[in-house]
């Protein structure tokens, strides 16, 4: 995907209710979709350029449907049909809705996005409680294609329960029926709802197929849960001098609040640390970094070390504490803070070359040469959709006029983005323009990776390529022997079948490869004819699978 320039930055502001207009649609199981927006009267969708798992907290928290878990790029979810409304979406983390963020103004000026760039995302949970006399009992609604609905009792047991109750944060659940927490009033989404215990969101449990039911809002499913309810907590740093350090808040409930140091400690401020980037951290307390104003949500907090999430940490409760904000604790993060950096290539011949610019802050900035080699270049052609890349240095595209951002990049190669490679901190630099970076890069040369997922044996599965640095499955459209002869001879095997229909189950990345037209003296699935890559028209229940012979 390469980025042209962008003439502003600006925000677009909304006074609409949040969760009236944002929804998200055509996604395969709860809880996730391509993100569309109600601007103008008209719904349409979000590009990809920058959308990262900030901007996709603030759409998951803005629906109810807790923290996001992925961002995703590519149009998983399929291509929307309405204008692209948001490009450039940069998000702090505090905004209430994604109208708040900062983005890029489409509605004035060109649009550089296609729609193989829609932005979609997945979130903690599509199921919600509600009517219950507190969090862990209620009618259980789950959210589909935009809207909220509910599900039907018919078969409903502790074990269905027990799926939803554990994806929420609690130990375990008893299911309920007959509307006992009051009637519904949207879609009845699931009915004939059969879990074995083992799966991680109701969504993933056999079922009459979303909105196939016989039932009335008579026959509301609920829950009582019982044992722990862990949260996954979207976390930030306050007044610190830089984005390392500053005093902790959680978001809860549509607010900011902080933590108490008691017992606060060095691994507590490491798991806060590692979940935005950081390697490690150093806590602090007694409000190193000023006093909070809002509640005080977290006290007592004691970490292993080995959570991902500062809510996966023991605590006293949510909101229960003994603390006033002269405790308020804080953290000093160290070490590498991993950035997805917007990349483009300027002043080459075509868009495979060109001296590399990088964007930051509202503008566009270039990289130092300094140390700057092929494996370096790699990573910025592979980041773009090209295979590999040569670098160069010392005015091979000519002079840059923004900001020198990097210096001394090193990359081991197996980065997917700029942005994680070792550097010398942003904007620090001993160069000029004279030294700025550059890249030829190239197409693929018969090496993409591919796996078989799923089979029953090695020589077959659902069909898996590595490109632009992620692993993801090919539609079934068009797909034949001829095709699945191509994958097994690149994979050692003298011949193939081709099997559809997902029927070594379903991927879960980015649809890469849709209407494969291989003929028989291709020697590898990236030389066949198809549409370009991520731009399909289908979903993971055309992954196209194999059976190869020895």
């Amino acid at each position: 995907m390469m980025f042209k320039a962008y003439l502003v930055v600006c925000f677009l502001a909304t006074a609409v209710n949040a969760q009236s207009n944002v929804r998200l649609v055509d996604g395969i199981t709860l809880g996730e979709g391509r993100v569309e927006v109600l601007y103008n009267g008209e719904w349409g969708t979000v590009c990809d350029d920058w959308f990262r798992l900030a901007d996709a907290n603030v759409v998951c928290e803005s629906l109810g449907l807790g923290a996001a878990t992925y961002a995703y790029q590519y149009a998983v979810f399929g291509q929307g049909t309405g204008t692209i409304v948001l490009d450039g979406v940069s998000c702090s983390g505090d905004e209430t809705s994604i109208f708040d963020c900062g983005n890029l103004a489409l509605g004035t000026y060109k649009r550089y996005c296609g729609r193989f760039e829609d932005a979609s995302v997945r979130c903690e949970n599509g199921v919600r409680l509600v009517d219950g006399s507190d969090a862990s009992e209620g009618r259980v609604e789950v959210y589909y294609n935009g809207a909220w609905g509910t599900v039907c009792d018919d078969s409903w047991d502790d074990t269905d329960a027990g799926v939803v109750c554990r994806s929420l944060g609690f130990d375990s659940g008893t299911g309920v029926g007959s509307a006992d927490f009051g009637q519904g009033t949207g879609d009845i989404l699931l009915d004939d709802v059969s879990c074995t215990g083992t799966e991680i969101n109701l969504g993933d449990c056999s079922n009459a197929g979303f909105g196939v039911h016989n039932c009335g809002h008579s026959e509301d499913a609920g829950v009582r849960c019982s044992g722990t309810n862990f949260e996954v907590l979207v976390v930030r740093l306050v007044d610190g001098s830089d984005e390392s350090e500053g005093r902790v808040e959680v978001y809860n409930n549509g607010t900011w609040g902080t933590v108490c140091d008691d017992s606060w400690d060095d691994t507590d401020a490491g798991v806060v640390c590692r979940s935005l980037g950081f390697d490690s951290g150093t806590g602090v307390g007694n409000a190193a970094f000023g006093e909070g104003s809002k509640d005080i949500l977290l006290d007592d907090v004691s970490c292993t070390g080995t959570e991902t999430n500062l809510g996966d940490c023991s605590n006293a409760g949510f909101g229960v504490h003994n603390c006033g904000h002269s405790e308020d604790a804080g953290v000093r993060c160290s070490e590498t803070n991993l950035e997805v950096l917007l990349v483009r290539l300027v002043d080459g011949s075509d868009e495979s070359e060109g001296r590399v610019e990088i964007y930051n802050n509202g503008t566009w900035g270039t990289v130092c040469d300094d140390s700057w080699d092929d494996t370096d270049a790699g990573v910025v052609c592979r980041s773009l959709g090209f295979a590999s890349g040569t670098g160069v240095g010392s005015l091979a595209f000519g002079e840059g006029s923004g900001d020198i951002l990097l210096d001394d990049v090193s990359c081991t190669g197996t980065e997917t983005n700029l942005g994680y490679c070792s550097n010398a901190g942003f904007g620090v630099h001993n160069c000029r323009h004279s030294e700025d970076a550059g890249v030829f890069c190239f197409a693929q040369t018969g090496s993409a990776e591919l796996r078989l997922v799923n089979g029953a044996c090695n020589r077959e599965g659902r069909v898996e390529i590595f490109y632009d640095g992620v692993w993801g499955t090919i539609c079934d459209d068009f797909w034949d022997d001829t095709d699945a002869g191509v994958v097994c001879r690149s994979l050692g095997y003298s011949s193939g079948t081709a099997v559809g229909s997902a029927e070594f189950g379903q991927g879960s990345g980015p649809i890469i490869f849709d209407d494969v037209e291989c003929s028989a003296g291709d020697t590898a699935l990236e030389y066949c004819p198809s549409n370009a890559p991520f731009d399909n028209n289908c979903l993971h229940f055309e992954d196209a699978g194999v059976r190869c012979t020895a």
